[in-house]
């Protein structure tokens, strides 16, 4: 699934992401650390996985959507 970057916090690592209908996602350091980046900026378009649905939506990795 393709999101963009919407916040980001480099002390702790976490953020959200706006998903493409506009809905926002949090998520922690693991999803970030699984992706293996260093640095997120607002508005980078990026790949992420998740589990469950609805208000139970988890990020589970976040990395830079390629092509």
């Amino acid at each position: 699934m393709q999101a963009t970057a919407y916040t980001y916090d480099p002390e702790t690592r976490s953020g959200s992401v706006l998903l493409d209908d506009g809905t926002p996602v949090e998520f922690g350091a693991e999803a970030f650390d699984a992706g293996g980046l260093l640095l997120l900026r607002p508005g980078q378009r990026v790949r992420i996985e998740t589990e469950g649905r609805g208000d139970a939506l988890r990020i589970t990795l976040v990395t830079l959507q390629t092509f």
